[in-house]
């Protein structure tokens, strides 16, 4: 009981409204895609904890390694030093990334990711005698929490509070099937009209929105018309990298090449926050100069830190292995299977799968808020069965471990019908 008191009286929780929210459930272990909290209860957790664990709690080779590195050298300044980690995981991330992709920055989080790539693509053209001050967002977009990041994301309820102390920003619709041509109209109209610096986009899937899907077609288009005018691209791959989309990267379906790319969350595993924008040698060579001024004057005390070198390195291994691959197979199929069986249900209104993602529209007769009756009433629904799933509006969507076994991806697919049948 005093841990409840002390969380309620000191702990001030994410994306809570304390005064109306239900106390927090206590997990107090985890292994593969169960918790448990401190009564005993399981619970499947279906979303990766946020997307960040790929390959499982508890997982032993993430630990073993870590600790390793712990007893050798937890941590160095990344400034006028470096170390074997962080070397090793170049060697081994580069070569998975786009062709054009060259240069890592290490950070600490998602959002500060695409602080730095947004710092990068105002300073890159003004290196280059060019003081642009605009960037193109789609709608709807979530980037983070920071300031850069949450000017060029598109979700009120997110940002509101700071309406006016925000980015110049430019919103286009994403290019979802019969939006295509209106999207490109107006980024072209944009880059025509504005002095912009950057087009940022989360590629083929907005997680925030509602896991809202488009073609890598339509993308290749846009990042075509951006290089056309010279305006940098950046794909914020934070939620798509490693593995969610059945490719390494989401980046990985498209043939027109981003300058820069933002990772994070799963790239260690959920193990020790870190986060890496990877730039294009084009990108750098703007910064390498004789004039000081045109470095790039960012860093964080834990830049590259080596324990979460170690973390992303064995990560990357998990993610290449076979077992691992054949587990993304798995759910995806599984995916298929559960929308052939309910792709006609009178309740959803539409079913969209890309790798181990999957979003389940449902069918309301009116708006629904992110955190919304609906929404309140699925999420709770699904806690009392013992399954972690944070529906967004009238979306209920599943991004499981990799690990999850068929037996607690059938009680999901199980228990999301009875909750559709119940609530919608």
């Amino acid at each position: 009981m005093i841990f409840h008191d002390i969380d309620k009286n000191h702990l001030w929780h994410p994306y809570t409204q304390h005064k109306t929210a239900e106390p927090p459930i206590c997990i107090v272990r985890g292994k593969g895609a169960l918790l448990w909290d401190k009564a005993g209860k399981e619970y499947i957790d279906a979303i990766a904890s946020w997307w960040v664990n790929p390959f499982g709690h508890a997982n032993e080779y993430l630990a073993t390694r870590i600790h390793e590195q712990l007893l050798t050298l937890e941590h160095v300044l990344f400034g006028g030093f470096t170390h074997t980690p962080a070397i090793k995981l170049a060697k081994k991330l580069l070569p998975l990334l786009p062709d054009n992709q060259q240069r890592l920055f290490f950070s600490d989080n998602g959002s500060t990711a695409v602080e730095v790539a947004i710092k990068m693509a105002f300073q890159y053209h003004l290196n280059k005698g060019q003081k642009k001050r605009v960037l193109i967002a789609f709608e709807e977009a979530f980037h983070g929490d920071t300031f850069g990041a949450m000017a060029v994301s598109g979700i009120g309820l997110f940002t509101q509070a700071f309406d006016g102390n925000l980015l110049n920003v430019v919103r286009i619709p994403i290019p979802k099937k019969g939006k295509e041509d209106e999207s490109i109209q107006k980024l072209a109209a944009a880059l025509a009209a504005k002095d912009v610096a950057a087009f940022i986009f989360e590629p083929l899937v907005q997680g925030a929105a509602g896991m809202q899907m488009y073609a890598p077609e339509a993308l290749n288009k846009l990042i075509a018309v951006c290089k056309s005018h010279r305006v940098l691209t950046i794909a914020d791959e934070v939620m798509t990298g490693f593995g969610k989309t059945g490719k390494n990267f989401a980046c990985g379906y498209l043939t027109e090449q981003p300058d820069i790319i933002c990772l994070s969350k799963a790239l260690t595993g959920g193990t020790v926050p870190m986060a890496i924008t990877s730039t294009s040698e084009q990108v750098f060579e703007a910064f390498y100069d004789d004039d000081l001024n045109k470095a790039l004057f960012h860093g964080h005390s834990f830049t590259a830190n080596p324990t979460g070198c170690v973390a992303a390195l064995a990560s990357i291994e998990l993610l290449l292995s076979a077992p691992m691959q054949q587990n993304i197979v798995r759910i995806n199929t599984a995916h298929h299977t559960f929308k052939q069986t309910y792709n006609s249900h009178p309740k959803i209104a539409e079913l969209r799968i890309l790798g181990v993602i999957m979003a389940i529209e449902l069918k309301t007769e009116e708006e629904n808020s992110y955190y919304g009756e609906l929404r309140n009433n699925l999420y709770q629904f699904f806690i009392d069965n013992g399954i972690i799933l944070r529906p967004i509006g009238n979306v209920i969507y599943i991004l499981p471990p990799y690990v999850i076994t068929n037996k607690s991806l059938k009680k999901i697919y199980d228990t999301v019908i009875l909750a559709i049948e119940k609530f919608v």
